[in-house]
């Protein structure tokens, strides 16, 4: 390299790291977009973070009943690939992580509760003929179980759908009092509707090696990392949100709340003979307005240009989109006829779920009688609408010494994907009566109103099924076609899943392909 070259290389390397930081705009301020704006402004970009509600976190919020602050959401997360982990410790929270209660949960099908087996997998048991399994299946069932090791692959198949696989399998007891509780709770899906390959990773090809339903499950637990499957936070969850907001803004981020965003719009260059104007126009002008129409005229060239409802304009050079489902299949159309073509897909209707939290003063909870929750199985007539019920203060040990001796708290959960809620017409007595009524069968201790120290009622609509036939698809879909745009990523739960073990890395890397714009653009000048 001659002196020339070198000088120019030089003068090249100067125009990029002077030039102003890449602004990155990510629209969404649940857990997914406080991530990667996190991850995009610990390095120095310029981010401005985007909430349309009035709050930070998603369904990891906090919740004040009676006093007491607890989890309006996720409560927990499963420590499978240490991402969230990581970031905790990243966030210095990590001396703050428990574990729950390992008494594990029941399950109610019927008039009957019975403790969940432990030796499973999403309720399929590895030891169909354990004590625990005939207590809660009873013998006949056991017995149909059993059949698993004694039935040949090859004549059923591998099989998509769970349901189907564990009906064959093992029998509807499995399948009706097992697994179709564990699976509506953890996906609010019904066993039929779920992709074993999505639920499930590496059964079916177990299944197929081993010759068994039950040894593939067993081989799956064996290879599980040791410890506890879930951690929490001392104080609640909704403490990672809140570090992450911190985070942000210590970072030199911009966090905005109650900023609907209604289009991501290719920029186009402001025409400077269209900004000017004459004196008779500028009369009676919003300075304010005038301003940021001199300020969107000198801004410097952007990809994109975030619209909010309230008609505020801002250049971005890469957007991140992490907002739900019907929110950012809506701006993706926006963005471009390609992109808008994402919306056509036979999207199936997001779930909603209630949650009821009470707060109880009864002595005779104290002895867990429980364990930490029951499932509620809708496969047999139930005498309870709930389709959960966690007991939060025998589940958690930080909760139960914040509450105090004699008072508890119980989370019922209401709603199941592809029926009409049971509480969406209820007032607030209605529902309150109705969680007593469901606690007191589900805790078989007789409860009265009269013993509810508090009560709060939290609406939540779930992220599209990710695991359902299909879906899949839908989603690779979303994905090719945002990667063939530059400078706009999609992340968030409709994508990978619920549970911030699936969304953490997902955010990460998309804030880490925002990031690249800055080396791609030295690189191209190289």
């Amino acid at each position: 390299m001659n002196a020339a070259q070198g000088d120019d290389l030089r003068d090249d390397l100067r125009s990029v790291v002077e030039a102003p930081p890449t602004r990155i705009v990510v629209i969404g301020g649940g857990m997914a977009g406080l991530v990667a704006a996190r991850d995009c402004a610990r390095p120095g970009f310029s981010v401005t973070l985007l909430e349309a509600s009035d709050a930070f976190g998603g369904s990891v919020a906090a919740l004040d009943v009676g006093g007491i602050t607890v989890d309006a959401g996720a409560e927990s997360f499963a420590t499978r690939g240490g991402h969230v982990a990581a970031l905790i410790e990243e966030l210095g929270l990590s001396g703050d992580v428990v574990q729950p209660n390992p008494a594990g949960a029941w399950v109610r099908y019927g008039s009957r509760t019975v403790p969940l087996p432990k030796a499973g997998l999403l309720g399929i048991p590895s030891s169909p003929l354990a004590s625990d399994v005939v207590a809660a299946i009873g013998w006949g069932g056991a017995l149909r179980a059993y059949l698993d090791r004694l039935m040949p692959v090859l004549t059923i198949g591998k099989e998509k759908r769970l349901g189907t696989l564990v009906r064959k399998r093992m029998g509807a007891k499995v399948l009706d009092r097992l697994v179709a509780p564990v699976a509506t709770g953890v996906y609010s899906a019904q066993p039929d509707d779920l992709d074993v390959d999505v639920v499930a990773p590496g059964l079916n090809n177990a299944l197929t090696r081993l010759g068994s339903l039950s040894g593939a499950v067993g081989e799956l637990r064996a290879n599980a990392k040791a410890g506890s499957a879930v951690g929490g936070i001392d104080g609640g969850m909704w403490r990672l949100p809140a570090a992450l907001a911190s985070a942000i803004a210590e970072h030199g981020g911009v966090l905005r709340t109650g900023a609907q965003v209604v289009s991501v719009e290719p920029w186009v260059a402001p025409d400077p003979e269209s900004a000017e104007t004459d004196d008779t126009t500028r009369q009676g002008a919003d300075p304010a307005q005038t301003d940021a129409a001199a300020e969107a005229a000198d801004a410097l060239p952007a990809r994109w240009t975030v619209r909010l409802a309230d008609g505020e304009e801002l250049p971005a050079d890469a957007v991140i989109l992490a907002t739900p489902a019907p929110a950012a299949l809506a701006l993706l159309a926006t963005a471009s006829p390609e992109l808008a073509r994402l919306s056509e897909l036979d999207w199936p209707p997001a779930s909603s779920v209630e949650l009821v939290t009470l707060v109880l003063t009864d002595q005779r909870l104290s002895s867990a009688p429980r364990g930490t929750g029951v499932l509620v199985s809708d496969a047999e007539r139930s005498d309870v609408s709930a389709k959960a019920m966690t007991h939060s203060t025998a589940k958690w040990a930080w909760l139960a010494q914040a509450v105090g001796a004699g008072r508890h708290v119980v989370r019922l959960s209401y709603g199941r994907a592809g029926t009409s809620s049971e509480t969406a017409g209820l007032d607030d007595a209605a529902l309150r009566a109705l969680a007593v009524s469901d606690a007191s069968t589900l805790l078989d201790i007789p409860l009265t109103e009269s013993e509810v120290a508090a009560f709060a009622r939290t609406r939540w609509t779930n992220a599209l099924p990710y695991a359902a036939l299909g879906e899949g698809a839908r989603i690779a879909a979303v994905r090719e076609a945002a990667d063939a745009v530059e400078g706009l990523e999609v992340t968030g739960s409709w994508l990978t899943g619920t549970g911030l073990a699936s969304v953490v890395p997902d955010a990460r890397h998309s804030a880490e392909r925002a990031r690249g714009l800055r080396w791609k653009a030295l690189t191209e000048n190289l």
